[in-house]
């Protein structure tokens, strides 16, 4: 019997974690934006069904953007996903560098 069966099994799912070069990637716009002063703290939550990076302006506040794995999604409308404060889906996608991309257009007004 898996580890990753279904509760209903008796076992517990192993939560959903961001591989390293996923991580390598959203730290790296991360970085930039905490570099410029934009951002300042940042969360990693392995859910059962998805993996979070919130990103926050400041530790007390509400998360900013939320990038989100969400594995089940994969053959749908991809598993990577940037979410607004609003909840609004800003960009989702099966290529995270690309769903990341939405940040560009901020970092081109922070180079201004």
């Amino acid at each position: 019997m898996s580890m990753t069966q279904s509760p209903s099994r008796g076992r517990q799912a192993l939560p959903v974690n961001f591989e390293r070069v996923e991580l390598d990637a959203i730290l790296n716009v991360y970085g930039f934006f905490v570099a410029a002063g934009e951002w300042k703290d940042y969360a990693i939550d392995g859910l059962t069904d998805r993996a979070v990076f919130s990103i926050f302006r400041r530790t007390a506040e509400a998360p900013l953007y939320r990038v989100e794995k969400i594995p089940k999604l994969r053959n749908k409308q991809g598993m990577y996903q940037v979410i607004a404060m609003t909840g609004q889906v800003l960009k989702r996608g099966s290529e995270l560098r690309q769903v990341l991309s939405v940040f560009d257009r901020q970092k081109l007004k922070l180079i201004k």
